[in-house]
């Protein structure tokens, strides 16, 4: 019995070292939580007009636009993209001008080459202190105060994207018979025989 109690007294101190050694702030090393939350930059097109409401009518402010890269979900992304929100208050709400130019990446439809398409949008929408107050007002004034003009501008940058992009207005497109690309090179193809079913496609060509 008294072995026993000699061995666990003996171990016990062991342990007790142990706890010791590891207990040691200096010796600790702190794992950043993962909840923390990770900052996220502000939405650009999501502003805080909430302070205008209290201001006198016909007072505005310029809410300056200027991002290099964007993406509006699901399936635009803009480049290169500056402008303004002009909002002014009004006895019915808040008048949002906006202007905005970008950059969209496209193909040209002639000469296949990817290029930035240039797009530039302008509108102006009401947003009413209450739909009792304006009744054909299409949008309300959020309670926070915040607006999103996100999916306003998406839907106005689709309506602007070309059916046909051209990288010029003047692109020359690609040679039929070799397909170099015109605009950077010269071919001299009018002695070679051409495929007679092409002839009506190069007298097209031709023409433009």
């Amino acid at each position: 019995m008294q072995n026993k109690l000699s061995n666990l007294t003996h171990n016990s101190k062991y342990v007790i070292i142990l706890l010791l050694k590891f207990s040691n702030p200096s010796q600790t090393n702190y794992v950043q939580s993962s909840t923390t939350p990770v900052h996220q930059p502000p939405d650009p097109f999501r502003l805080n007009v909430g302070f205008l409401i209290n201001q006198h009518v016909g007072y505005s402010r310029d809410f300056p636009i200027k991002i290099p890269y964007y993406h509006l979900p699901p399936d635009l992304d803009l480049y290169d993209i500056s402008g303004s929100a002009k909002i002014t208050r009004t006895a019915q709400g808040l008048l949002v001008l906006v202007k905005i130019h970008a950059a969209l990446p496209a193909d040209c439809v002639r000469c296949l080459i990817n290029f930035n398409q240039p797009l530039n949008i302008e509108f102006t929408e009401l947003y009413a202190f209450s739909k009792k107050a304006v009744a054909d007002a299409e949008f309300v004034l959020p309670e926070d105060g915040r607006i999103n003009l996100g999916w306003l501008v998406r839907e106005y940058m689709l309506l602007d994207i070309p059916i046909s992009s051209l990288c010029t207005s003047d692109c020359k497109g690609l040679c039929p018979i070799c397909g170099e690309n015109q605009n950077e090179t010269t071919c001299d193809h009018d002695n070679e025989a051409i495929d007679p079913r092409l002839a009506a496609l190069k007298s097209l060509i031709d023409k433009k």
